[in-house]
């Protein structure tokens, strides 16, 4: 399809700087492609379940994966230094990690670099390594000199909140961030990006969907920096999707094919789920055991095979995601749904508002 098609009209002032407080009080669009559209609370969340119901939560936890130092490089001259900012994606080994850095064309296989030079846990004094290799796309190889829980820790100190680009250009991250920038119930380190629908869930509204006899599951996806990145392509079969790793249990998806066989919904709390169930699910509909990559890439005449609903947040023009919810409940509903939200002051992408998908027949 031509990513054109996925083009709209989203004012500045529409994307969010900052989240609702409290968190369950952020606006909720319930999308019906049958019913059309209806204006609540997130806190409104429990209306619209029915007990057996089940939630599938990613409760991946974000790193502070933004770093800034230096690209060094031993020339006849001596030593040459310039500024570079990465953003950790995927770990790879212990003392590893894929990046994209900026810029990009400063780098090349065998520099140096040093990040977090005010982190004291890190070999003198700061985070340093080699890039092992660099692709034209600007993803780097980064092989740190810690390892483990040593560079864990060395990238907690020197790291900052990987804020997206749509508000870091609007705004500095500060130490606010690194708490609304979680959901309540994250709990595996390895995120660059909030799975943000959760952002939405406070220990109140978990407790009434608890008494309405709404499950409650886990999954984990560790959201990558490419979820960042524009759709560069014309048409969507030539956009390349970044992995992402995850993993679903074999408890989890027994418990979750038991909600399914019983007439319960699935309710995916978030596109990062989403994709992880899909990718877990075969052809015949029955979740199994994930341990791994996906890089699963969701359009319009996608077949769904688990979810039954999505609850998810407003999406920028020409993305995947905005892509993937156009998929789930159909072109046009989401086309007027989000022509509707803009009308009516929602508020866009990380720290904005929700809405509650039910799935198109078609």
């Amino acid at each position: 399809m031509r990513v054109d098609l996925f083009d709209f009209d989203l004012p500045d002032s529409a994307i969010a700087l900052r989240p609702a407080s409290p968190r369950d009080m952020a606006k909720l669009l319930l999308i019906n492609p049958q019913e059309g559209v209806s204006d609540y609370r997130v806190r409104d969340l429990e209306k619209f379940l029915r007990p057996g119901d089940a939630l599938v939560l990613n409760n991946t936890r974000v790193i502070p994966a933004q770093l800034e130092g230096a690209r060094i490089r031993l020339t006849a001259g001596g030593e040459v230094r310039s500024k570079i900012s990465a953003t950790l994606h995927m770990r790879m080994a212990p003392d590893t990690w894929k990046a994209f850095v900026r810029p990009a064309k400063r780098v090349k296989a065998q520099d140096r670099f040093s990040f977090g030079s005010d982190n004291n846990l890190c070999l003198g004094g700061d985070l340093s390594g080699t890039i092992e290799d660099r692709t034209d796309g600007g993803e780097v190889t980064l092989k740190f000199d810690l390892a483990g829980d040593a560079l864990d820790r060395a990238i907690q100190m020197g790291g900052h909140i990987p804020l997206p680009p749509y508000i870091a250009s609007k705004r500095g991250e500060d130490d606010q961030d690194r708490k609304d920038y979680q959901t309540v119930y994250a709990s595996e380190d390895g995120a660059v990006a909030a799975p943000t629908a959760g952002l939405h869930f406070t220990d109140a509204l978990f407790d009434r969907l608890d008494k309405a006899g709404v499950e409650r599951h886990f999954v984990t996806l560790h959201v990558g920096a490419g979820t960042f990145l524009p759709v560069k392509a014309d048409d969507t079969s030539d956009h390349v999707m970044h992995s992402e790793r995850g993993e679903v249990s074999a408890e989890t998806a027994d418990r979750l094919n038991v909600v399914k066989a019983r007439g319960g919904r699935i309710v995916s709390v978030g596109t990062t789920s989403l994709r992880l169930l899909e990718s877990a699910c075969d052809n015949a509909g029955t979740l199994h055991e994930w341990n791994g990559a996906t890089d699963i890439f969701i359009t319009p005449g996608y077949r769904f095979r688990f979810v039954d609903m999505l609850m998810t947040n407003f999406h920028l023009p020409r993305s995947t995601l905005f892509m993937l919810v156009c998929a789930f409940s159909g072109y046009e509903t989401m086309k007027n749904a989000y022509q509707y939200a803009i009308e009516n002051d929602y508020r866009f992408y990380s720290y904005g508002d929700s809405s509650l998908l039910f799935r198109s027949n078609g």
